[in-house]
């Protein structure tokens, strides 16, 4: 056992009962089936917030990894796309959603007499400056990142998870549907669907590891891990004509691959 992953149980421990928000990727599955562990089935319970930003093969996994490892469950419709600060797709939507979230799973642990709510941030996420409205939510909230407390990184929560036969050790990373949308356009229940079923297609094709489909408007732009980008490439025609089904007019590869926060790094003037 790895010190941090020690240090994490012990603070657990410490917790009388606890709420997860829990989206079923690699931080929060790892830190449901820790709390599971630590607290017992009776003192607390993971939750996902459900709506149109949230993917469903991220629902099906979630939940499967929480019926495997017997963490309770429960599932809560949140409204971020009523929210027309939301909708409108600032540089800190993040803000928004995380507010909607925390409101409507607050209520969820007050009710069930759980002591403390908690979120899978983990230590990395908190390092050299990077853009976490999110997070800013949940500090207002007064949300606790049991990860994040301990110093646990992504590359030791894997470790654990793979110790812990958890599926998710290696997945990529899965933000909501939202993240894809370039900023300032809109976020509609239309948009997300459409990036969702482009990347499910994308899948279904073999196409494994980080992707994403950023939504420009008629545009549709496609990030991949490099190694890919010459089979995607090949390949194109074929998938614009699916994505063209979906709305799209032009469709492109680009050529850098995929990395995170390429949306907001457009923004930022060059040197």
């Amino acid at each position: 056992m790895s010190g941090t992953v020690a240090a994490l149980r012990e603070l657990v421990r410490t917790f009388p009962s606890a709420l997860l928000g829990y989206s079923g990727g690699v931080d929060s599955a790892f830190l449901a089936v820790v709390l599971r562990r630590e607290l017992g089935p009776d003192r607390m319970v993971a939750a996902i917030g459900r709506s149109a930003s949230y993917p469903r093969a991220q629902w099906e996994a979630a939940r499967a990894v929480a019926e495997r490892f017997d963490v309770p469950l429960v599932e809560i419709d949140t409204h971020e796309l009523d929210d027309p600060h939301y909708r409108a797709n600032p540089t800190n939507r993040c803000f928004f959603c995380k507010t909607e979230l925390w409101r409507r799973l607050l209520p969820e642990a007050r009710a069930r007499g759980l002591a403390v709510a908690c979120d899978g941030t983990n230590a990395e996420d908190l390092r050299g400056g990077e853009h976490r409205p999110g997070y800013a939510a949940g500090q207002r909230a007064g949300i606790r990142s049991p990860l994040a407390e301990v110093g646990m990184t992504k590359p030791e929560i894997r470790a654990a998870s793979r110790e812990l036969g958890l599926p998710t050790w290696d997945a990529p990373a899965a933000p909501c549907l939202s993240s894809r949308v370039v900023f300032g356009l809109e976020i509609t229940p239309r948009r997300l669907d459409q990036v969702e079923r482009a990347e499910a297609h994308l899948r279904d094709l073999g196409v494994t590891g980080d992707l994403r489909v950023r939504h420009h408007g008629q545009r549709a732009r496609i990030e991949v891990e490099p190694h890919w980008i010459p089979w995607l490439e090949e390949r194109l025609d074929a998938v614009a004509r699916r994505l063209g089904e979906l709305g799209f007019a032009a469709v492109e590869v680009d050529p850098r691959g995929y990395r995170r926060g390429s949306l907001l790094q457009q923004l930022r003037p060059r040197a």
